[in-house]
């Protein structure tokens, strides 16, 4: 029978169900695609091959794992994943990582399963993906591990975290011979489990798709940094200024100091700059204006709130301005209500009450009512992101909107896995390809009307 693990019950989260309590116990070798794989009760590996589509082999023993399960309280499934074709990486559910040189696998070969190396690696964890690439002559696996954590800090939430642990494990040599070790270890965190989560074929980057963001946690003395940055950004929130305009007109407001008196603040217009300085500081506001105004009868006064306000008089009537100085992105633009609704008026063409305005058009959109019920997915929109594995920064993030993660499939061993998005009632597969920048995601097949 199979090593079937039921949650327990402080396991009851949404999260837990996603990450272990829908976990597939069948494990299929993508490079030897006729051979499934499980983990039995007495913590044996067993393997199945499919010999014709109606008749499966007896199981086989090709590996023994050497703990015994039963032992571990809080333990997880057992979990496989295939890096290569003479690699694989297991997890006995206990919080223990083994990597394993299988040699050749399926077509019926006997196979030796051999541990080059295990560790105990924390609390107990689920291998999401792994790899096998070698880099400057020096052979590596990279794998990715899964937890669902306790957050004491949680309070409005589930009160868990999820973990995903990126471990290169790489062939370090020693004296007569080498031996792999730990080489790297990596820390991400997020609020949901994601739905797909990838090492990239080279082991440089990692690809993930979910509901809420994953970062990286960085260690204690990478820390200071990050609070500088934090500073820097709190710091530069406020505008500087604000400004609001009319057909004729542009008001610009902008804070001062409190110590500042009307002497010490010098505003020059000219047709199509302003400067504004205050005592003898460097210009506050300076640049090239979006148009020309009528500079001798732009005036500025200050307000009882210690504000100076400043009207500029546009010298062409009529048209808006995107911004008021060019390339300064220091202010923020303030729109009155009647703006808002002349806007919205101009806008009233452009959208129709009806669902097809005109039906003469080949393909009539989507119509709500012939939706069922599993059309509706609760998350608002997952989104695609890459990181980069020597920065730890995104290079890349893809909002997926309305376009429903379906599933993810091997289509290619030697490539990531390919994930399916529903796109209105079709399914489309896209295949990832780290090594080519301006071609990230291929489109490779759609399943028509799949919803």
């Amino acid at each position: 029978a199979v090593a079937e693990v039921k949650l327990r019950d402080d396991q009851y989260t949404l999260d837990h169900m996603r990450a272990f309590g829908m976990y597939n116990y069948l494990h299929l070798d993508s490079w030897s695609q006729d051979n499934v794989y499980y983990v039995d009760q007495f913590g044996r590996v067993m393997n199945l091959s499919v010999t014709l589509d109606t008749a499966l082999q007896k199981p086989r023993e090709v590996f023994r794992l050497p703990t015994d399960l039963t032992a571990c309280d809080n333990r997880l499934c057992a979990s496989i994943h295939f890096s290569s074709s003479t690699w694989v990486t297991l997890s006995d559910g206990t919080g223990r990582l083994y990597l394993i040189k299988s040699g050749k696998r399926g077509n019926n070969a006997s196979e030796k399963w051999e541990i080059v190396f295990n560790e105990e690696l924390g609390s107990p964890f689920i291998i999401a993906h792994s790899v096998s690439f070698v880099k400057s002559d020096m052979h590596s696996v990279a794998v990715l591990l899964l937890r669902v954590e306790k957050d004491e800090l949680d309070t409005k939430g589930s009160g868990f975290h999820i973990t995903l642990e990126w471990v290169t494990i790489a062939a370090i040599s020693k004296e007569g011979g080498h031996r792999y070790e730990i080489f790297k270890r990596r820390f991400l965190q997020g609020k949901s489990v994601p739905h797909y989560a990838a090492i990239e074929p080279s082991g440089d980057g990692l690809m993930i798709v979910s509901y809420k963001p994953f970062k990286f946690v960085r260690d204690e003395d990478d820390q200071l940094e990050e609070n500088d940055d934090a500073k820097a950004t709190t710091e530069t929130k406020d505008p500087l200024y604000y400004w609001q305009q009319t057909e004729d007109d542009v008001t610009v407001t902008v804070h001062i100091p409190q110590d500042i008196t009307k002497d010490d603040i010098k505003v020059r217009f000219s047709p199509d700059n302003i400067c504004v300085t205050l005592k003898d500081q460097p210009p506050l506001v300076e640049g090239k204006l979006y148009s020309s105004v009528d500079h001798e009868s732009c005036t500025w006064i200050i307000r009882e709130n210690k504000s100076l306000e400043i009207s500029l008089i546009k010298k062409n009537e009529g048209p808006r301005w995107p911004e008021l100085i060019v390339g300064d992105t220091r202010g923020e633009f303030i729109m009155d209500s009647s703006q808002c609704s002349e806007i919205t008026e101009s806008l009233m063409h452009l959208t129709s009450e009806v669902m097809n305005p005109n039906p003469e058009k080949e393909n009539p959109p989507c119509n709500a009512q012939e939706l069922e019920e599993c059309d509706a997915f609760l998350e608002d929109s997952a989104s695609l992101c890459r990181f980069d594995g020597d920065t730890l920064k995104v290079t890349h993030v893809i909002n997926l909107g309305s376009n429903q993660y379906l599933f993810s499939v091997v289509v290619d061993p030697r490539e990531m896995p390919c994930f399916c998005l529903r796109h209105d009632v079709d399914a489309l597969l896209w295949q990832p390809h780290a090594d080519q920048p301006e071609n990230m995601w291929e489109h490779i097949a759609t399943f028509n009307a799949l919803g």
